[in-house]
């Protein structure tokens, strides 16, 4: 059954639910960070109005330095800023940042633990026609293994408003991972977001599906699907990849006894490799994973990329009806 908050909210689940690209909560929360901060500033690689910062540009143009074509600059940049006191954002497509300057942000960023926070706009491949060269799907994989680095997946605008505004007030290094496209908007303003706490939007005793970025909403979707089969699924918004919620997971492993994993990634070293991990210290069950299977990204719509890669609806109902079999 869904939980309080998702009651209030199952309208939601209807097909015309209100959508918005994650970026634009994104460049909300900046200048709202940038207002209560003083020290907050952003920098950008030649991409201000597709990662949504021109706003912050305008508002504060003292506190914007545009990096050009130079992601790996960009980000020994910022160290340096957050050496001396600044809260620097540092903004591109995933692909190029943390992809192109995985090296900067591993020694120049964390090694020191500076605080830079990293937003890469453009995750998965329902960035749709660019195809896969500008399709990130290993930037959690990527980023998660490296020591002082946080990671948040918001699932929808309002929860990556929220997210940057707690990045910013936090101290240390962290990564932000925006996809392109408007997605549905399944939270509220007042919906709890906090930082390594994961949200139960739906409560179920027979599996539980483990969601990240946008597919929640695909897993939302699913569950009331297979509610109408008489099979009970809880839904676990996890948006916080690092540090996961091991005791909210382990928890929903114990009571359901079978766990999907769904994102828009890699399936290999992403949030449900980081979800396997954490059960076989604490509580092994069953697995399935939904998200990509070895393969780069292809040119296509946005919603057509998702199916065909496996991270559909259907895709996840069938998911979790092959892990009840193996319980």
């Amino acid at each position: 059954m869904l939980n309080q908050d998702a009651k209030l909210n199952q309208k939601l689940l209807q097909p015309d639910v209100e959508q918005e690209p994650l970026r634009f909560g994104f460049g909300r929360g900046l200048v709202l960070a940038g207002r209560g901060d003083k020290n907050v500033v952003v920098l950008c690689a030649d991409l201000t109005d597709s990662t949504k910062v021109s706003d912050f540009k305008k508002e504060f143009p003292e506190r914007f330095i545009e990096a050009g074509i130079a992601e790996q600059n960009m980000a020994s940049l910022a160290a340096g800023l957050a050496a001396v006191g600044k809260v620097p954002f540092i903004t591109s497509y995933a692909m190029f940042s943390p992809g192109r300057n995985w090296e900067q942000i591993r020694t120049t960023i964390c090694y020191n633990d500076v605080n830079v926070k990293i937003a890469g706009s453009h995750a998965g491949v329902s960035v749709g026609p660019d195809g896969a060269t500008h399709q990130a799907t290993e930037d959690i994989a990527i980023t998660r293994v490296i020591p002082n680095m946080t990671v948040i997946t918001p699932c929808d605008s309002i929860e990556a408003e929220k997210a940057t505004l707690l990045a910013a007030r936090i101290r240390g290094p962290v990564y932000f991972r925006l996809a392109r496209e408007k997605t549905p908007i399944i939270t509220t303003k007042d919906s709890p977001f906090e930082i390594g706490k994961a949200n139960v939007l739906r409560e179920g005793k027979d599996v539980v599906i483990i969601a990240c970025g946008p597919l929640v909403y695909n897993s939302l979707l699913a569950a009331e699907e297979l509610s109408k089969e008489g099979i009970e699924v809880a839904v676990i918004n996890n948006h916080t990849i690092k540090p996961m919620d091991e005791t909210t997971i382990a928890r929903f492993a114990e009571q359901t006894g079978a766990v999907v994993t769904v994102e828009e990634h890699q399936i290999s070293g992403g949030m449900g490799s980081a979800v396997a991990e954490i059960l076989a210290r604490n509580h092994p069950v069953p697995m399935e994973f939904v998200g990509v299977h070895d393969r780069f990204g292809e040119s296509g719509e946005p919603n057509e990329l998702i199916e065909h890669f496996g991270m559909g609806v259907k895709d996840i109902t069938e998911a979790v009806k092959k892990v009840i079999s193996r319980k």
